[in-house]
């Protein structure tokens, strides 16, 4: 079969600009061309955006250009802040530029999706929210996405069009096309967490694509008992090994003397973006438990807000709400001298934090998959999984790790408690995680996702 042509949807943009960005950019008549990212210094005048998402799509398409399975591949995102296309490691970007009085209405409506599939709101806040006034925000983002789209159609004669997650839902049935439409759902679904106003909308979108991909097999079967009967696969999320090196000294001993990390303390890492969902504030309150098992343990938090909060992003302030509480709840338990606010760390970085630490925690109350469990495993550290996470199906407990529900923070400060307390176990965890995280490398995923693709065109 000849190579495809592929256009790939997500809201959340691969790379996040800083406003140095136009000062670089070519003047004149270049300007409408796609801006060449190699004339831009990474940090300085953008970063790579973190998440599960673009840390998952980037290999896929780098990998199935490599192997020519593509010829081309163009990426369209929600992106406020940057040139209205570039070019990066032979894929185009293209920005939707939404107007900045739209995108509060689009972020309330998107907000209240994502609260309620998590299970944060009641049903009585959200479940007519496909009939509330910011809900034209919310379709407009996606019709300004299918039109851009369908104006590249008409340049390039795409092969296939992947849609990623909740944002871009209804672009199945916005897009004026028959060719193949495949949508990756990659937060949890709970059918019994689906509102009953939302079934028939929720299922004309869902039934609009070809394939719908899940990122666990609970929720695939939630999908399949929701009603969906079209084609649909389960396929783990996954990234490029490559992506991690083991840090060296001199790159470890800077990032402790940063942090206020002794050599040889015990650290517990949490690597997530600050939002409730994410549960820090369970691990906060083990922590206040631990300081009497293990007064040794301290606890790194690594993250800030999502692009949703970010000042390259849509600006919602929960980021820094959620970490304020947390410093708080720290505060009135205690154990603020122990608790450790990291921030966003650069991948030079996150590798050493992954080395320092002595195991990793996924919180989680509700999580599509959590990539960090992967991660950690790659770095060899034994990993503290909540049940709410799709994560927890590779678990094999005592054996790469140890599981807990969300809610009972006792047993999550034994199972800190237990893996600082024990080196020999938790790096026998950490070598059988080791072995187990190549079920989530990107050749295993690519091999996957191109399986399904080959088989729609």
């Amino acid at each position: 079969m000849e190579p495809l042509s592929m256009c790939v949807n997500t809201q959340t943009p691969l790379m996040r600009f800083n406003p140095s960005w136009a000062q670089k950019a070519p003047e004149g008549p270049t300007r409408e061309a796609p801006l060449d990212m190699k004339l831009l210094t990474e940090d300085t005048d953008y970063e790579f955006t973190p998440g599960g998402v673009t840390r998952m799509v980037f290999p896929l398409l780098k990998r199935m250009m490599a192997s020519h399975t593509l010829k081309d591949a163009t990426w369209v995102s929600l992106n406020p802040v940057g040139p209205k296309s570039s070019t990066l490691s032979g894929i185009e970007f293209r920005n939707v530029l939404m107007e900045q009085e739209r995108l509060a209405g689009y972020g309330k409506t998107k907000e209240a999706i994502w609260g309620t599939v998590h299970g944060l709101l009641p049903d009585s806040n959200s479940e007519d929210i496909f009939w509330r006034d910011d809900f034209t925000d919310y379709a407009y983002y996606n019709r300004l996405s299918a039109e851009l789209i369908m104006n590249l159609d008409s340049e390039k004669d795409f092969d296939i069009f992947y849609v990623h997650d909740f944002q871009q839902l209804p672009m199945g049935h916005m897009l004026g096309t028959l060719k193949p439409k495949v949508f990756r759902w990659h937060i949890p679904f709970d059918q019994t967490a689906i509102p009953k106003l939302w079934e028939e909308p929720l299922s004309t979108y869902l039934n609009s694509y070809d394939m719908v991909i899940a990122s666990s097999k609970r929720y695939l079967d939630s999908l399949k008992e929701f009603g969906y009967n079209g084609a649909s696969r389960h396929v783990y999320p996954y990234v490029d090994p490559g992506d991690y090196s083991r840090p060296t000294r001199a790159q470890m001993d800077a990032l402790r003397r940063r942090l206020g990390i002794a050599r040889g303390e015990k650290v517990a890492l949490v690597v997530a973006r600050m939002d409730p969902i994410k549960g820090q504030d369970r691990v906060v309150r083990a922590m206040g438990i631990t300081k009497r098992r293990c007064p040794a343990l301290k606890l790194l938090l690594v993250g800030n807000g999502s692009f949703s909060s970010s000042a390259g992003g849509l600006k919602l302030s929960k980021g820094a709400a959620w970490r304020a509480y947390l410093q708080e709840l720290a505060r009135r338990l205690e154990v603020e001298d122990r608790v450790i606010f990291a921030g966003h760390l650069s991948q030079a970085e996150l590798d050493a934090a992954y080395q320092l630490c002595s195991f990793t925690v996924l919180p989680s109350v509700q999580e599509g998959f959590g990539l960090v469990v992967i991660e950690g495993w790659i770095h060899r550290r034994a990993g503290i999984v909540s049940r709410g996470a799709g994560a927890s199906e590779l678990i094999r407990e005592g054996s790469n790790g140890l599981l807990y529900d969300p809610d009972d923070v006792e047993t999550l400060a034994e199972h800190m408690c237990r893996l600082a307390a024990d080196r020999t176990l938790a790096d026998r965890m950490g070598a059988a995680g080791r072995a187990d995280s190549r079920r989530c490398y990107v050749d295993e995923g690519v091999k996957e996702e191109s399986s399904i693709i080959m088989g729609l065109v």
